[in-house]
Formats: C-alpha cells, sequence, structure tokens
C-alpha cells in the first residue's frame, strides 16, 4: 500500500533549503539592509563609533545606513561603496546587500521611444556644401559700401579744406596783438605774501602755512588738544595750511627746503637744510618778522 505525501507535506518539503543553502541565508534576505548591517555590528560586539572609526564613514551616514536611510551617502555609488565596506567591517558577504540594494533602489532606464529618434532623424537637415553665392554678394555688398563711405569721406575732406580757418584776435588798427610776454624772458616769479595778508589772517585763530619751496621734506602739524592735523611727506612746491583756536604745534623733518608764515607773516628763521625743527605758535605770533 503507497501512501502519498499530503498538501501538508508537500509545502513543508519546499520550504526546506536546498543542499548547500543555509536557512539563516532565507532569514538575512527577510531582513532589511540597514537591520542585517546592525545586527551583523551587535553580534560582533562593535559600537557604531567603532565601525566609523575602523571604515573611516562617518558616524551619521553609519546610522543612517542602519535605518535604511541612503540620502546622506550623496548618491548610488556613494551608497554601494558604503554598503560593501560596512558589510566587510562586520564579516558580511557584501554581494547580498548590494543585490538587495539594487532591487530596492535600482534604477533601470527607461527604453527611449522610437517615434522621438525617428523624427530626430526626418527633420535632421542635410549637411551640405558652403553657399558660395551668398558670401559672393556678400563681399560686393561691402566693396561697394566702402566705395560709397570713402567717396562721401572725401567730398567732406574737400569742403573742410575751404572752410575759413579762424583768426586770433587783432587789434583795432587789424594788427594782431602782440604777445603777452616776449620769447626768451622769464615769467616773473609770484610776489611772496606781504605784511598786508596779516589782515586776512582771523586775529582769534592762529594760521600756519607750511611751503615746500627748496625740496621736499617730512611735515607733524597737531592742534592744541594733540589731534594730528598733517603727517606726511611734503613734496617741493606743495604747500598746506593749518588753523586752531589756540595753537598749532609743528615738527619740520627738513627745515631748510621750507618758507613757514605764521598768521599772514612769513618766519625769517635762518633754518639749515636737514635740520629738523620742533615749533609752537600762537595767536599772538609772530612778534616780529
Amino acid at each position: 500500500m503507497s501512501i502519498a505525501n499530503s498538501p501538508d507535506d508537500k509545502s513543508s518539503e519546499d520550504a526546506r533549503p536546498f543542499p548547500g543553502e543555509r536557512a539563516d541565508d532565507h532569514a538575512s534576505e527577510r531582513l532589511s539592509i540597514g537591520d542585517a548591517l546592525r545586527q551583523a555590528r551587535i553580534a560582533a560586539g562593535l559600537t557604531v563609533d567603532d565601525i566609523s572609526h575602523a571604515t573611516r564613514v562617518r558616524v551619521a551616514i553609519v546610522r543612517a545606513i542602519e535605518q535604511n536611510d541612503f540620502a546622506p551617502c550623496g548618491g548610488d555609488v556613494y551608497a554601494r561603496g558604503h554598503l560593501r565596506t560596512l558589510a566587510r567591517a562586520v564579516d558580511l558577504d557584501p554581494a547580498p546587500l548590494l543585490a538587495q540594494y539594487a532591487r530596492d533602489h535600482g534604477k533601470v532606464p527607461a527604453p527611449t521611444p522610437a517615434a522621438p529618434l525617428f523624427e530626430a532623424e526626418r527633420i535632421r537637415p542635410d549637411r551640405r556644401g558652403p553657399n558660395w553665392t551668398a558670401a559672393m554678394v556678400a563681399a560686393i555688398v561691402v566693396v561697394i559700401g566702402f566705395v560709397g563711405f570713402t567717396a562721401i569721406k572725401g567730398g567732406d575732406g574737400g569742403s573742410a579744406a575751404k572752410s575759413p580757418v579762424a583768426k586770433g584776435p587783432e587789434t583795432s588798427a587789424g594788427k594782431p596783438s602782440a604777445p603777452a610776454t616776449k620769447p626768451g624772458k622769464p615769467a616773473a616769479p609770484k610776489p611772496e605774501p606781504s605784511d598786508s595778508a596779516i589782515a586776512a589772517a582771523p586775529r582769534d585763530k592762529v594760521t600756519v602755512r607750511v611751503s615746500a619751496t627748496s625740496g621736499r621734506s617730512w611735515i607733524s602739524a597737531k592742534d592744541h588738544n594733540g589731534h594730528v592735523l598733517f603727517d606726511g611727506l611734503l613734496g617741493q612746491g606743495d604747500s598746506q595750511t593749518f588753523q586752531d583756536k589756540d595753537k598749532i604745534d609743528l615738527v619740520l623733518g627738513d627745515a631748510g627746503a621750507i618758507d613757514l608764515y605764521v598768521n599772514g607773516k612769513k618766519i625769517q628763521d635762518d633754518f639749515q637744510p636737514g635740520q629738523v625743527e620742533r615749533l609752537t605758535y600762537t595767536k599772538g605770533d609772530p612778534v616780529t618778522g
């Protein structure tokens, strides 16, 4: 008497693993990628910091992958690389995890529809040789424009040549006026400030004018509060004027190159070239010029 296998026996037989296949392989496939990595890490007695230190994968990325969040990886290529590195760190075979990632997150490129390619081929223009006719027409237009421009410019030049030239001012007798200065004679030097300039200087303030006439000199000027009014190099021919209600403190780096006017009157001190002078002037200075 033969006994047939019952349906229950058949289902139990199908549930058994194939030869050479372990039952824990099916269990690991049922786990998510993050759960598999986390369980393997815990079984190895490692912390997230240990894994991060061993693999140089940041702690935040390790935690995210164990929670099945692959966004911090920065893309599929980096996610696969991190999976391979973390799996080897906890003695897991990375191939099943990579295959599971491909099934869950892989993006198969959609087939390109045939209609757009056909339309593109149909409307693609044929390659043609250079249009020499259009090039010749353009060259002729350029030549004609150049000839016309030259002719117009020549006509304007002729008319300009015939235009009257402006003459200089003439005297009432019709003769040109004599030049203000005769050639070869040097211009008269500028007059130095005279004693009449004292009236122009305010009497309730002290006014100091420094002029570098014989060369350049470093100048420093301060008011009665010690505030710097000027501190720098005065080039030859340059001047600076300082004014304060009480006094002006001066330092002349090269006093021999300086002409000094205080309250509108020139100081006649015999300063030597290269001599450094420290001077102070008030409203009543100078007593004598």
